[in-house]
């Protein structure tokens, strides 16, 4: 999981946008600035698909090589090659139409999107009340790339639409509420990233009217520095 925020970016600019939710993934391209492990960097690498057909196209280089006579054919050959790279990104990273309802069941579906939307509701009332936000609706992005069979690539950001749209800023306190409070035991990003290949859907967006968290609520996430796993804050509706 990469919580993506103006501070935890190079390219913070890229995160200007007019509506919310912003999709990243496929969209922008981010540089981390911290926060990102080498293993996340070279997941963010991985996603970008160019790279990906190269990577794809790696026997026929290394069959000139081995073959130096046949390099000229091996290299005239776009149609063998396109199909490779059909193959790999059909095949391999994607999971077919017909395989998804292989992934897990509607039931445990079902459970995995309640517990997202429990904890990400936790989290922003969190954010809110140290932020002292009290008007306007926050919203969690959750975006997964839908690619299988390769570690799961999660980006998280908190969204808002309260004077303009935007990406909020977190520092490192609300950035480690989020790594603390939106995966638990009843929630992993595993499980998540099943959701999203079962149903081909990578972008989910957790919204809190802030303006009606109640005083308790805001009281009791400030005074939580660390919610155990399977408390609540009241968020009322």
């Amino acid at each position: 999981m990469f919580i993506v925020s103006p501070s935890t970016l190079y390219n913070s600019n890229a995160l200007e946008t007019r509506t919310v939710p912003k999709r990243m993934i496929g969209r922008i391209s981010l540089i981390p600035r911290q926060g990102a492990t080498p293993r996340m960097i070279a997941r963010l690498i991985f996603e970008v698909q160019v790279l990906r057909y190269l990577i794809a196209l790696l026997p026929f280089v290394i069959a000139m090589f081995i073959w130096p006579d046949l390099a000229l054919p091996i290299s005239q050959a776009p149609i063998p090659m396109l199909l490779l790279i059909f193959f790999v990104e059909t095949r391999v990273l994607t999971i077919t139409r017909e395989k998804r309802d292989l992934v897990m069941t509607e039931d445990e579906m079902d459970r995995v999107l309640d517990a997202l939307q429990f904890n990400a509701k936790r989290v922003l009332t969190r954010i809110a009340a140290r932020k002292k936000i009290t008007s306007g609706q926050l919203l969690l992005v959750v975006e997964q790339s839908e690619l299988a069979r390769v570690p799961a690539l999660t980006l998280v950001s908190v969204q808002t639409d309260i004077t303009s749209a935007s990406v909020l800023d977190l520092d490192e306190t609300e950035r480690a509420m989020i790594r603390d409070g939106l995966f638990d035991t009843r929630l992993s990003e595993a499980q998540l990233h099943l959701v999203t290949l079962r149903t081909g859907k990578n972008l989910r967006s957790i919204a809190v009217e802030t303006s009606e968290i109640s005083a308790h609520a805001r009281m009791a996430a400030l005074t939580q520095a660390t919610p155990p796993a399977t408390s609540g804050i009241e968020v009322t509706q």
